[in-house]
């Protein structure tokens, strides 16, 4: 059944801001002295899965080669945000020089862009309005190596600054969430609400059944990994027992308690599949999967 995504901000923010006209914005929110730029002089350059364990930044762009600015959206605040930008902005960097051809061995020096950092923050904590890499530290001194990380909370006198407006947005989700729950009928509230109040409006009103679709799950994501899992196990012990009948009770016994370790599972349960599937006694089945664990 549809239902309302547990990471909508998410998706709305990656949304609108890939759209060349709302990037400009958010530069002339941040810059508001550069009157310059155009849409034609930003490239976006936002990470994607630049980490073994998958992480990204939500966006980076490039203005006029001279410029790079990151930007992460987040509900909750951690004091590591600092952390994670500094790690965004050597890839961010590396990536820069790769496709600059820039040598980083040569007597040259690089000509490398400046880079901005910023935080939107949506939620309702007290935050500080600059997070240094540096209050990681465990040993204070002179900082050698420092990532400075602006806080915006969207609080400019100007209710019609893209930053303002992307945080009431989130205030207004998590309000008509709260009232209603993760419902598809709390997403059309949102958006109705959104363009009364003067939320976005232009973007919410002209782009609605894609903005709809992108604040909706079709199915319930927990329930598909439950079903996957069931069936990847199913499947493990079919395998371990298959193996037990065509080359013997002890490779299939060893199979399946590999199988299943990778899996995850506890080693109770291991235990149990073992009496269950080849009719061992509980002080045989513990000693098998103490013996084919490692």
């Amino acid at each position: 059944m549809p239902q309302m995504k547990r990471t909508v901000k998410d998706s709305v923010f990656t949304y609108l801001f890939q759209d060349p006209q709302y990037t400009l914005q958010l530069y002339k929110s941040l810059h508001g002295e550069d009157d310059g730029v155009e849409e034609k002089d930003i490239e976006v350059v936002t990470l994607a899965n630049v980490m073994t364990n998958d992480l990204y930044n939500d966006l980076g762009f490039l203005v006029k080669d001279r410029l790079i600015v990151l930007v992460e959206a987040q509900s909750t605040f951690s004091p590591n945000l600092a952390y994670r930008m500094h790690l965004y902005s050597a890839f961010t960097f590396k990536n820069y020089a790769d496709e600059n051809k820039l040598d980083s061995f040569g007597t040259k020096k690089m000509p490398l862009p400046m880079l901005e950092p910023y935080v939107i923050y949506t939620g309702d904590q007290d935050v500080p309005d600059t997070l240094r890499l540096s209050d990681l530290y465990i040993v204070k001194g002179r900082v050698r190596v420092e990532t400075e990380v602006q806080v915006l909370r969207g609080d400019s006198a100007d209710k019609s600054d893209i930053v303002n407006q992307y945080v009431r947005f989130c205030k207004i989700a998590d309000e008509e969430r709260r009232k209603g729950g993760p419902t598809v009928e709390t997403v059309k509230r949102i958006i109705d609400r959104c363009i009364e109040e003067g939320v976005l409006p232009v973007f919410l009103a002209s782009r609605r059944r894609e903005v709809e679709d992108i604040m909706v799950v079709l199915y319930d994501e927990a329930k598909v990994r439950e079903i996957h899992e069931y069936n990847v196990r199913k499947d493990a012990l079919k395998e371990g027992v298959e193996k037990g009948r065509d080359e013997g009770t002890e490779k299939g016994i060893s199979a399946m308690v590999a199988t299943l370790k990778r899996l995850a599972l506890a080693k109770n349960t291991v235990v149990q599949e073992l009496i269950r599937n080849f009719q061992l006694s509980p002080q045989t089945a513990e000693a098998k999967v103490e013996q084919y664990w490692d």
